[in-house]
């Protein structure tokens, strides 16, 4: 059986090394790249990857570059996106803690979109050929990242479909539902998405311009739908915007 790799690989863009031990192995039990794996398999993984910050702002890859790194992420948010010919640019998905990002890029020809550090983040990382050593090592890493490539394909033909059928308002508010339930935390007046969310970012998320977007969270706002100020978004009345999202009946 092929040996675990131990190539180095690049630094992240600005990511410092972390000065503490290497974080448990645990942290890795509730990803599901990792899931089935027993605990001296998951102390193995860690052992091979390092633990890194990366400041708010920061690029982690670029997209188009060839797949070097592969990231699982502890704390802080990660934006994926991806720039077209024609300079537009498209919000993927928002990377919260305990998810993957960048793995998938291993079986493609190079990562499809950037990688941008929305809040100060840490990760950890390996190099493709450490993981791919892994993957060897433990076929269950390499089953559970096809399951996440279905996945994923899924839900890319989800937001197609969409993009294809449906009204710009039902879109925004399927996104706002789906951070909400992703990055969601109570607060007095509902729930608040718990990190820095522009206008033009839920303008990238569901294919429109930011006008539009701009017009809608006012209208929702002066409805009382959804509440925040600069960059955070509080979802005020989730059965509405879930109406809206289904193309139902507004409750009273």
């Amino acid at each position: 059986m092929m040996g675990l790799c131990c190539t180095p690989f690049p630094e992240p863009a600005k990511a410092a090394p972390m000065e503490k031990p290497k974080p448990d192995p645990s942290l890795l039990r509730p990803m599901r790249m990792f899931a089935g794996l027993d605990a001296a398999a998951l102390s193995a993984v860690m052992e091979h990857g390092q633990a890194r910050r990366v400041a708010k702002g920061s690029i982690v890859f670029k997209q188009g570059d060839s797949a070097s790194t592969c990231h699982a992420l502890i704390d802080g948010r990660i934006k994926i996106q991806q720039t077209g010919p024609d300079g537009q640019q498209v919000v993927v998905q928002f990377v919260g803690p305990g998810e993957m990002y960048g793995t998938l890029a291993m079986f493609l020809s190079g990562y499809p979109g950037d990688a941008v550090a929305v809040t100060d983040s840490v990760d950890l990382v390996w190099s493709v050929e450490t993981m791919k050593g892994l993957m060897l090592t433990y076929p269950q890493i390499a089953m559970n990242s096809m399951a996440m490539l279905g996945d994923r394909l899924e839900d890319l033909q989800t937001r197609v479909r969409q993009l294809s059928t449906q009204r710009v308002e039902r879109r925004v508010a399927y996104a706002l539902l789906r951070l909400a339930r992703q990055a969601g935390r109570e607060v007095s007046a509902g729930v608040e998405i718990s990190f820095p969310l522009t206008r033009q970012d839920l303008a990238e998320m569901t294919g429109t311009t930011l006008h539009t977007v701009s017009r809608i969270l006012s209208a929702w706002e002066s409805d009382g739908l959804t509440a925040g100020g600069r960059q955070q978004i509080v979802v005020v009345k989730p059965d509405t915007l879930l109406a809206i999202a289904e193309d139902l009946p507004r409750p009273a």
